[in-house]
């Protein structure tokens, strides 16, 4: 057997971009537009100005969506979500949606615990009332 090397997992720490002059007027929300103008200082890349997105920031293709334990994430909202799984444990891990009540997720950990796929939200709203 041929033992793969797993490359490290390095996540790039630029936050988020944000629009130009989203900061100056309440009208211009934040979210990402590139900027077109003639006279724009941010697309001229003049110095001072925030940076715009580049190739140069995206993460290594081989471990871009990769968790720190080396698995994809799979979002699941029942109990057939994580039966997609079954064949899949040594590639994905289930994360079970933020609108999934208590009583589902019980039976959605039950399963996963079942064909041994690992939860990254397990302890989600599993409190009981004291």
């Amino acid at each position: 057997m041929v033992s793969q090397i797993k490359p490290k997992i390095v996540k790039k720490t630029k936050g988020s971009f944000t629009r130009f002059q989203s900061d100056r007027f309440h009208r211009v929300s934040p979210s990402w537009r590139k900027p077109k103008g003639i006279d724009n200082a941010m697309r001229r890349r003049f110095k001072g100005q925030p940076t715009m997105p580049k190739i140069g920031f995206g993460s290594n293709k081989v471990t871009r969506h990769l968790r720190p334990n080396g698995l994809k994430t799979v979002v699941v909202n029942n109990v057939k979500d994580v039966d997609l799984l079954l064949m899949h444990t040594g590639k994905f891990t289930a994360e079970i949606a933020h609108n999934v009540s208590s009583k589902k997720r019980v039976e959605i950990l039950a399963r996963a615990k079942a064909i041994n796929v690992k939860v990254t939200n397990a302890a989600a709203r599993l409190r009981s009332e004291e």
